[in-house]
């Protein structure tokens, strides 16, 4: 059976790819890098795609964790923004996340109901791309993007693992997902400091969470799947057994060239 594998953006584009394809959503600045920390610490997360939604999941869980944004703004309400350096200091685990955001969570709620949703960010684009492999005959990858633009970011997390997966044997489904795999093979994920997302949270006063995202790479040998309406962790022990690329290998950078560079 053939396989394939397609670079999309915007939670619009999952309707092309609902009925046949696996999702991957990316949005590593911030709502999937969050995602994948907060349940790695050992949260539970819910995404939402609404103000009203995230009130509604909250009048169901005990003592609820209310994270997130919308248009850059927590809610009124809300206990933290959308921040994994912030997350990643607390101690109070035991509180469910409700995880809200203006690009991030639409994508990954739009997504609910396709063969299987997938979470990718730099912390996870090795062992997810390795997990993938040979899994699912068709997958898309997805940016969240962000201001009706396909982030560099989300770019480059594409192509890590879209990367990966053709040099396992998937081929692209159109010349667009090999351009943005070609633009950005072998490029370190600090390059998309420069970028607006970058730029945003220097301006801000969030340069902690863009720190945190760039000197946490291919640190989480997990996958992490939307389950219902949570995210899940999956065990080690039912990751994929297929020979690919480890990080380091073309596509899949490690963490040794990394280091964050001009994030004053």
């Amino acid at each position: 059976m053939s396989q394939s594998v397609v670079i999309d953006c915007f939670p619009g584009s999952v309707q092309r790819y609902r009925n046949e394809h696996a999702i991957v959503a990316i949005d590593v600045i911030r709502a999937t890098t969050t995602a994948v920390t907060t349940v790695f610490l050992g949260r539970r997360c819910v995404p939402v795609d609404s103000l009203a939604t995230a009130l509604r999941a909250a009048s169901r869980l005990t003592n609820p964790l209310l994270l997130g944004e919308l248009g850059g703004k927590m809610p009124s309400g809300f206990d933290l923004t959308n921040s994994p350096a912030q997350l990643a200091l607390r101690d109070d685990i035991s509180r469910p996340a409700i995880l809200l955001s203006t690009s991030g969570t639409q994508l990954i709620c739009a997504a609910a109901g396709c063969q299987a949703v997938y979470l990718g960010c730099f912390r996870n684009c090795a062992s997810l791309s390795r997990y993938l492999l040979g899994r699912h005959p068709r997958i898309a990858v997805i940016g969240a993007g962000s201001r009706d633009e396909f982030r560099e970011e989300d770019q480059m997390c594409c192509a890590f693992i879209t990367e990966a997966l053709i040099n396992g044997g998937y081929e692209p489904e159109n010349r667009r997902t090999m351009e943005i795999v070609e633009r950005w093979s072998g490029a370190p994920p600090s390059a998309c400091a420069n970028g607006k997302s970058a730029a945003y949270l220097r301006s801000s006063g969030q340069v902690n969470d863009l720190e945190f995202i760039l000197s946490h790479i291919n640190d989480i040998n997990a996958v992490f799947k939307l389950d219902g309406d949570e995210i899940v962790m999956l065990p080690l022990d039912l990751q994929s057994q297929f020979p690919v690329p480890n990080a380091g290998a073309p596509g899949i950078p490690d963490a040794t060239s990394l280091a964050p560079q001009g994030l004053a």
